[in-house]
């Protein structure tokens, strides 16, 4: 079990997390290989319960009432070895006047085939804030299924934000699936940034459902794609309260022999909300190239420093 949690910590460092934050007693954290525990540690006013079951673990986490964390919770998240399965199972409570910041990183250096699910349930209550930033390290393979699936709501005075990054290594099939609901006065932002190459295959739908007067939504989503990779990204946001507003943002850069597809769809059912979209598909501006190329590097570098700068 110590092989694998030094293991762990170096695919960690590998996907730029640092490991020095797990010997901080400021900061909790919880640090799971398949479907075993190998290190957690809480602070005052966070629940964390992690369950281990036969594929993965069941996480719940509860957040009480008036407990605002100074430091961000940091998780990690992964399998080792080529082959295995991961199911993690959340479900979290926000309670009121509550705010929490986690920093997932789901680790899998040497996925040849692996297959990685996450099903998460999150309620957050009034006047409370909660951050999830997740980032993915898969290796070179591309041997990987990654399949995040959430449901969410918001009570009143909240607020939501979710970033996903998938940057380093290949991303293989990733079909997420992400749907929120947004209470009177609160808000949300979700984005996500995807880098597929090779035969990869890139899923994303998010769904904003804005259900309470001057509720606030922004879905944004930067994809690129090349080689022989596909990508589809459906973008929904309803608008069913008065003053609602909403904004779906996706840019997506195609190069080579991959495809990409974008749909946003705009929902708008009361007429005192409003809610506007921007898509975009496109290659990589060819002047920009030219110019890195003028300095040095050859295409294919200037392609990745191009990308790189815009998912970054």
């Amino acid at each position: 079990m110590q092989q694998d949690y030094q293991q762990m910590l170096q695919a960690y460092a590998t996907a730029e997390g640092n490991p020095l934050i797990f010997r901080d007693s400021r900061i909790a954290h919880l640090v799971v290989h398949k479907n075993k525990v190998l290190g957690s540690h809480l602070v005052a006013g966070l629940e964390l319960v992690p369950t281990e079951e036969e594929e993965g673990i069941s996480l719940k986490l509860r957040l009480i009432k008036n407990t605002r964390l100074e430091y961000p919770v940091h998780l990690c998240f992964g399998i080792i070895p080529e082959e295995g399965q991961q199911v993690i199972r959340i479900q979290a409570d926000i309670e009121d006047n509550a705010s929490i910041k986690i920093i997932a990183h789901c680790v899998f250096p040497n996925a040849v085939r692996i297959i990685h699910k996450m099903d998460a349930q999150i309620k957050i209550g009034d006047n409370s804030s909660y951050e999830y930033n997740e980032v993915h390290f898969h290796g070179n393979n591309g041997g990987i299924s990654v399949l995040p699936k959430a449901r969410i709501s918001l009570g009143k005075k909240s607020h939501l934000v979710t970033n996903f990054s998938l940057l380093n290594g290949r991303v293989g099939l990733f079909d997420l699936d992400y749907d929120t609901v947004v209470g009177e006065d609160s808000s949300l932002e979700m984005s996500a940034k995807i880098y597929g190459f090779a035969d990869d295959v890139i899923k994303l739908k998010e769904v904003g459902r804005l259900i309470g007067r001057n509720a606030r939504g922004v879905i944004k989503s930067r994809i690129a794609v090349k080689e022989r990779a596909q990508s589809e990204v459906i973008n929904e946001m309803i608008a069913d309260a008065p003053d609602a507003r909403g904004h779906v943002d996706c840019i997506e850069i195609i190069q080579g022999n991959a495809t990409a597809k974008a749909v946003p769809i705009v929902d708008v059912r009361n007429e005192f909300a409003q809610v506007t979209h921007e898509a975009a598909i496109g290659r990589v501006d060819k002047k920009q190239i030219e110019t890195l190329m003028a300095r040095g590097l050859d295409e294919e570098q200037a392609i990745d420093v191009v990308i790189s700068g815009m998912l970054k």
